[in-house]
């Protein structure tokens, strides 16, 4: 039976500095989120059109959620079910309200499921980029070569398997020798390679013309499926229903502005997402590629752009290395809340639950593996409308971004707006009630719920 929250001591580690728990969240957010799925969701939802929904998104209902949930970290200091459970108890709330966190650990596990399977593409696309062995390919041949690839699950459960035993070995370490460690030296690389690509792109590539797909919206693209994917994608992204960031609120020192932090990981989240845009958009356009092609966009419209550019396999190795930077510093921090939960136990080391979540997830990431070969016409919910060709990787995949992820960020909402007194609110942000403090829960209360709500019940309405 678990210990009450009440009993358990919070954690005393804490941020080196703010500036280093901006790169880690960041690197919590940034990953194959902005990096692989932002490119191929816009190319398939209608370019300028779908950022604009994405942008009201991200700033009119994840940011205001993001605050609360690094209130609610920074409050408890424990992993996210225990935070809400403690922070609810000093509310004189519902003990209840730590389904909140739950929801966040099961969010996290089946994202890290799917997340290690991609990841592991991109290791094995790696080698095989720098060895210039896709550079002589043509389209089609490169189409193939990637469909072989997907159709051996031998090849892709062992590169599933080194990404996971990668993230398993840093979330050992903790908080300085893994995670800050992850945060000071793999963020800066990012955000150099990206900057990197997007320059070279502008030269080499069609940038009139992806400027003018992702910045010239066509609004008669937005159907009631663009609305909710970009939604969708804006918590997937940023990770907001996850609990990521409430894990690591749980290390933030008083002193660190919430709100400024919320709107840093937001804003800085969403301006890499564009930017990877427009490393890809420019180059695909260039060579007249598929901007539609889906999860393999990066995987097999990309690699026919470098074999045709000047020193195409180191361009397109630094791309991939990007990506999988991107992907490692998210994995970590959807991996440590489930290894913190056995530091607040007591009884089992950190190290033995760190094992035993990855292991979870790289189990169920086999139906992710699978999804691609063997069992890839298989759709075991069919007999549901709307799902009759969806694999397990759809439905995982749908399932944490679409219910899972606005589930949990409506129910923090309601959480933080009505449950929490004003100045248990005013005591983490640390500010006078005011104009902002009054529209922030507001938005909250009624905004956020509202709105997540109307999404949820025009789908069930077929509008």
């Amino acid at each position: 039976m678990l210990q009450s929250p009440m009993n358990i001591q919070p954690s005393q580690t804490q941020w080196s500095s703010s500036s280093t728990f901006i790169l880690a969240a960041v690197g919590a957010a940034v990953g194959l989120g902005n990096m692989w799925r932002f490119p191929y969701v816009v190319g398939q939802n209608g370019g300028g059109a779908f950022i604009v929904i994405y942008l009201i998104a991200v700033f009119g209902i994840v940011t205001p959620i993001l605050i609360g949930e690094i209130l609610v970290g920074r409050r408890g200091q424990m992993t996210p079910p225990r935070s809400v459970a403690k922070v609810a108890a000093e509310a004189n709330a519902s003990s209840q309200w730590q389904g909140i966190g739950w929801m966040g650990i099961l969010a996290a596990v089946l994202i890290l499921s799917f997340y290690s399977v991609i990841a592991g593409w991109l290791i094995a696309y790696i080698p095989k980029t720098f060895s210039g062995k896709l550079i002589d390919l043509s389209g089609p041949e490169i189409g193939r070569e990637f469909g072989y690839f997907l159709a051996s699950p031998l090849k892709l459960m062992f590169w599933h398997s080194i990404f996971m035993i990668a993230t398993i070995v840093v979330v050992i370490g903790g908080l300085r020798h893994g995670i800050e460690w992850a945060a000071k030296y793999l963020m800066p690389m990012l955000f150099v390679l990206l900057i990197a690509l997007v320059i070279f792109a502008a030269i080499v590539g069609d940038l009139g013309a992806a400027a003018n797909f992702l910045l010239k919206p066509d609004f008669s693209q937005i159907t009631y499926h663009v609305v909710v994917t970009a939604f969708g994608q804006a918590f997937f992204s940023v990770g907001v229903g996850g609990c990521l960031l409430m894990n690591y609120g749980a290390y933030l020192p008083k002193h660190v502005s919430i709100p400024r932090s919320a709107f840093m990981i937001a804003g800085i989240d969403t301006l890499v997402a564009i930017l990877a845009g427009f490393a890809i958009f420019p180059i695909i356009f260039a060579y007249g590629l598929d901007p539609t092609e889906g999860p393999g966009l990066i995987f097999v419209t990309l690699p026919v752009a470098f074999g045709s550019i000047p020193y195409g396999s180191l361009i397109g190795t630094a791309f991939f290395v990007l990506l999988l930077i991107a992907a490692f510093t998210s994995s970590i921090a959807i991996l440590d809340p489930i290894a913190r939960l056995a530091e607040e136990k007591g009884s089992l080391g950190r190290t033995k639950v760190a094992i035993f979540g990855g292991f979870l997830a790289w189990l169920i990431g086999i139906l992710t593996v699978l999804s691609f070969n063997i069992w890839s016409d298989i759709a075991p919910l069919g007999f549901i409308p709307g799902l009759q060709n969806s694999n397990f990787f759809e439905l995982i995949d749908g399932f944490v971004t679409k219910i899972l992820m606005p589930m949990g960020g409506i129910l923090l909402a309601i959480f933080v707006g009505w449950q929490l007194p004003k100045r248990l609110l005013l005591d983490e942000l640390g500010a006078h009630s005011g104009t902002v403090f009054f529209i922030w829960k507001a938005f909250l209360r009624y905004i956020v719920p509202a709105a997540i709500i109307a999404l949820f019940l025009s789908g069930f309405l077929g509008s």
